[in-house]
């Protein structure tokens, strides 16, 4: 069982530390604080029951047009916890506050190259 929420700084070590483990494209810390200072509000992770970090979704809007306009630039989930469903509540939490914040479409910039090493 994980619980989704919203992630602080505090979430961010262990949000880059699964980004290691499960993506070919790993980010530095700074492409963390960055999001979490722009949009806090967009980023989420899942919690297993000891508190370790298992998943995370990495959203943001578009800044340099006039349309209101989400993109997920991220999602990773550890491979003991797939086929759960996690990702798709990470997706899921995402899409939400994007809605709240005003959107008119959100995109995934993950590779689908980056899909099928995951499965």
């Amino acid at each position: 069982m994980v619980c989704i929420r919203k992630a602080t700084v505090n979430d961010l070590l262990a949000m880059q530390a699964c980004n290691l483990f499960c993506l070919p494209e790993n980010y530095q810390m700074k492409y963390y604080l960055y999001h979490i200072l722009s949009w806090p509000q967009l980023l989420y992770v899942a919690e297993d029951y000891n508190g370790r970090i298992v998943g995370y979704v990495l959203a943001k809007m578009e800044e340099e047009t006039n349309e209101c306009h989400g993109h997920i630039t991220s999602l990773a989930v550890l491979r003991t916890h797939r086929k759960l469903g996690i990702a798709t509540k990470l997706m899921t939490a995402a899409q939400n506050a994007m809605e709240q914040v005003c959107y008119d479409s959100v995109t995934s910039l993950l590779e689908l190259s980056s899909l099928v090493r995951i499965r």
